[in-house]
């Protein structure tokens, strides 16, 4: 098994591709079901902090055994996302990079460092 410092992002859409077409689920991946898919995975992992306090959230988080749901949700959010990806043509680490870039501009360090106001309340 391939961890992060070796798996590119290539490597993990044919993972979620193959698994896919395996299954004939193409018919099932237009864009707005897989953007409903990725809502859903968030809403998951978030249900799995509601009513905790951060520490609570940390602990959890560090705990192999308790973690388990928090990697397994957080999983499934990749998943969509890679398949939303791979299907429409997206080149993450390209759209990353230039979406960090546009945020980079609306928060400059001078103004947002330490802060966690939004670009529009400086």
């Amino acid at each position: 098994m391939q961890d992060d410092s070796v798996t590119s992002m290539d490597d993990l859409k044919a993972v979620v591709r193959g698994f896919c077409e395996e299954r004939d689920w193409d018919q099932f991946h237009d864009p707005k079901d897989l953007a409903i898919g990725m809502v859903t995975e968030a809403s998951e992992l978030l249900q799995l902090f509601r009513f905790k306090t951060p520490d609570q959230c940390r602990a959890m988080v560090s705990d192999p055994d308790r973690s388990m749901d928090v990697r397994d949700e957080l999983a499934d959010v990749l998943y969509f996302v890679l398949r939303f990806a791979d299907m429409n043509g997206i080149d993450l680490s390209t759209e990353l990079r230039r979406k960090v870039g546009i945020d980079a501009e609306k928060y400059p360090v001078e103004r947002s460092r330490g802060s966690n106001l939004k670009y529009d309340e400086f």
